[in-house]
């Protein structure tokens, strides 16, 4: 999608989410009974398509294949991590990432094999959103993307860009760059498996619990697991805040948090920082 009808499309979802905000609203999420209506829509294109495919794909794929493919498109990643942390001026970040592309691309045959992790070279994801939160710029309110899952504003307006920056999303062929979206989606949902049982199992409220661990991520990225004690207009829950079930332990709300980067379809995320 062009840069400009994206933007044109989401000045559409924020007018109509405006309309289902209420007085009571929770001040990070505006929208949430429009968000929440989203949130119910992907799960079931979840349930339906997706989850089915990933555990397939999980349950008669080798393990060392499925890490092969990770490994593939986690190396591609570096690649805008590289640019993400120079724009911040994060030298290291942004040195590691260009050794973790060049050891992995030349001595990892294409990056299949994850040789820059052994020689301990430090993985630093970052994307335009992170950037944008960097150097400033509030995430306004929470969103949940059609297909996508969780965002924020500043995230929704930065997808074009990173969509730009996407190696696999620049591919000419195009029968190669659907192929290559394709399994990369797939591979990342079957990552996802055990944390979506996780989270059905540790959440009281599924919604409630992704977003705010979602935002908790975002922003802990963003100032590299260290951020300042005023937010600035960041939501900051503690995995504590986080809603769980009778009985259990704020272990499920780190964990899932820990992989709630990347967004998924039904609001699952993924991520190595």
């Amino acid at each position: 999608m062009a840069p400009g009808l994206w933007l044109a499309v989401l000045l559409v979802f924020l007018s109509l989410g405006g309309c289902a905000s209420g007085p009571n609203a929770n001040p990070r999420d505006p929208m949430e009974p429009f968000n929440r209506g989203v949130y119910k829509f992907n799960d079931t294109v979840d349930n339906a398509v997706l989850k089915p495919v990933a555990t397939a794909y999980r349950d008669v794929t080798p393990v060392r294949v499925r890490q092969g493919v990770g490994n593939f498109f986690g190396n591609l990643e570096d690649i805008w991590s590289f640019v993400n942390n120079a724009l911040q001026f994060k030298g290291q970040g942004a040195i590691d990432s260009l050794k973790r592309f060049g050891v992995n691309t030349f001595m990892g045959w294409g990056g299949v094999f994850d040789v820059a992790t052994e020689m301990d070279i430090e993985k630093h994801t970052k994307d335009f959103g992170h950037t944008l939160g960097y150097w400033g710029v509030a995430p306004g309110p929470y969103l949940v993307l059609p297909l996508l899952g969780p965002s924020t504003l500043r995230d929704a307006a930065a997808l074009p860009v990173d969509w730009k920056g996407d190696l696999v999303s620049n591919v000419q062929h195009v029968p190669t760059r659907n192929t290559a979206s394709a399994v990369r989606a797939i591979d990342q949902r079957s990552d996802l498996l055990k944390a979506g049982t996780m989270l059905e199992e540790a959440a009281l409220d599924r919604y409630s619990f992704t977003r705010d661990a979602y935002l908790q991520r975002r922003r802990s990225v963003i100032y590299d697991g260290n951020p300042p004690d005023d937010n600035g207009g960041e939501a900051s829950p503690t995995p504590a805040d986080l809603p769980q079930a009778p009985g259990q332990t704020s272990m499920p709300a780190d964990a899932v948090a820990e992989t709630l980067t990347k967004t998924g379809p039904s609001g699952d995320e993924k991520v190595k920082p």
